[in-house]
C-alpha cells in the first residue's frame, strides 16, 4: 500500500465532477471560475521536520513548501487557511514564536493569513501537527500542468539537489561534515528557498513542471507518468552544491552515491519540461530570474524514470524517493 496507491484508488475517484482537481495527479487545484489556484501540505513533527527545530523556522517551513507548489504552477500568492494541532500543555510562548515566523513570511511574500483552527492533543506526547492551505492566481499564460510534457522535450531543475536530505542527516550526526557545509545544508531542509520568480518566469515555456518534494528520480516519475512517457535523467549532469559535492567526493561509490542525492526529499527545486525550441528562452528566465537551471535529461516515448551514467548505462537507485506509506 503506498501513498500514490491511496490517492490513485481511494481519493481520486471523489474528484469525477471537479475537472479543476485534476484528478489529484497534480500539486494544486484550479478554481477556474474564482481564478484561483489552490494547494495544500501537511506536516508533522518527527515526520517533515525535527521535533527539536525552532518554530519560528518550522512555521516558514510550512509557508514554503506549499508556496513552492504554487511556483511550479507560475502562480502568485496571495493568502493562506492555517490548521495546528499542539502537543497538550504548550506554552503560550512556542506558539507565539511559531507566529513570529509566520509574520516574517508573510512579510516576505506579500501573503496573509484569512483563516483556520487551531486545537490540542489529548497528550503532550502527541506530534506537533501543522496544515496550511495557500491560494493564488494563475499565470496569464495559463498554468504549467504536471503533466504536458512531449517526446523529445529536455528535463530541467532549478538549483542544486539533495542539499536538504544531507541537510537533515548533518542534523542528526549521520555523516560529518565541514561547519561551513553543515550550516548551509541544514538551512536547506529547514528552510526552503520557493522559486516563485522563476516559476512565473516559466509560464508559457515549460510543458510541465513540478516541485521536488519526493526527490528528483520520484518526481521525474511523476511528469513522465502525467504524460504518458519515460524520463531519463544523466547522473554527472544532476546540479550538486559544494556540501553535496564533498560529500559524494567522500564515499567509496561514486554513482551510487548521486543516486542517493537524486532519491532525497525536501529540496522544493522547480524540476519541469521544455522543448529543445526553447533552451535560449529558458537561459533567459533563468538569468532574468537570478537562477541557476540545469538541463538534466530528457523525455521520450515509454515509461519509468532511468537514471544512467556518462555511458548510458542505467545506474540501480536504491530509493526512488518519498513515501509516507512506505515502510
Amino acid at each position: 500500500m503506498g501513498e500514490f496507491d491511496i490517492i490513485r484508488e481511494v481519493f481520486a475517484p471523489l474528484t469525477a465532477a471537479t475537472p479543476g482537481a485534476f484528478n489529484l495527479c497534480d500539486d494544486v487545484a484550479l478554481l477556474e471560475q474564482q481564478n484561483l489556484v489552490v494547494t495544500k501540505d501537511l506536516m508533522v513533527a518527527g515526520v517533515h521536520f525535527l521535533p527539536k527545530d525552532p518554530l519560528d523556522l518550522v512555521a516558514r517551513k510550512l509557508i514554503r513548501v506549499n508556496l513552492s507548489d504554487l511556483a511550479a504552477k507560475g502562480a502568485k500568492p496571495l493568502g493562506y487557511f492555517l490548521g495546528c494541532v499542539w502537543p497538550a500543555h504548550t506554552g503560550r510562548d512556542a506558539i507565539e514564536m511559531f507566529a513570529r515566523g509566520l509574520r516574517e513570511d508573510n512579510e516576505a511574500y506579500r501573503i496573509a493569513l484569512y483563516g483556520g483552527d487551531t486545537t490540542v492533543h489529548g497528550s503532550k506526547n502527541a506530534p506537533l501537527t501543522l496544515s496550511a492551505t495557500l491560494f493564488g492566481t494563475p499565470p496569464k499564460q495559463g498554468l504549467t500542468p504536471r503533466g504536458g510534457a512531449e517526446p523529445g522535450d529536455d528535463l530541467y531543475v532549478s538549483g542544486t539537489i539533495g542539499d536538504a536530505g544531507l541537510g537533515l542527516a548533518a542534523l542528526k550526526k549521520e555523516f560529518k561534515f565541514t561547519t561551513v557545509d553543515k550550516a548551509s545544508l541544514a538551512t536547506r531542509y529547514q528552510l526552503p528557498e520557493p522559486r516563485l520568480t522563476f516559476g512565473a518566469a516559466l509560464a508559457g515555456l515549460a510543458t510541465a513542471a513540478i516541485d521536488v518534494s519526493d526527490g528528483l528520480l520520484a518526481d521525474a516519475g511523476h511528469i513522465a507518468r502525467a504524460s504518458g512517457l519515460a524520463a531519463t535523467i544523466e547522473a554527472v549532469a544532476i546540479p550538486r552544491s559544494p556540501g553535496a559535492g564533498a560529500w559524494i567526493a567522500a564515499q567509496q561509490n561514486r554513482w551510487r552515491a548521486l543516486s542517493a542525492i537524486a532519491s532525497f526529499g525536501d529540496d522544493y527545486e522547480i524540476l519541469f519540461a521544455a522543448p529543445p525550441a526553447m533552451r535560449r528562452s529558458v537561459t533567459v528566465a533563468a538569468k532574468a530570474s537570478r537562477t541557476e537551471v540545469t538541463r538534466i535529461g530528457s523525455l521520450t516515448r515509454g515509461d519509468g524514470v532511468r537514471l544512467v551514467d556518462e555511458n548510458g548505462a542505467e545506474i540501480a537507485a536504491p530509493s526512488k524517493g518519498f513515501d509516507h506509506f512506505a515502510e
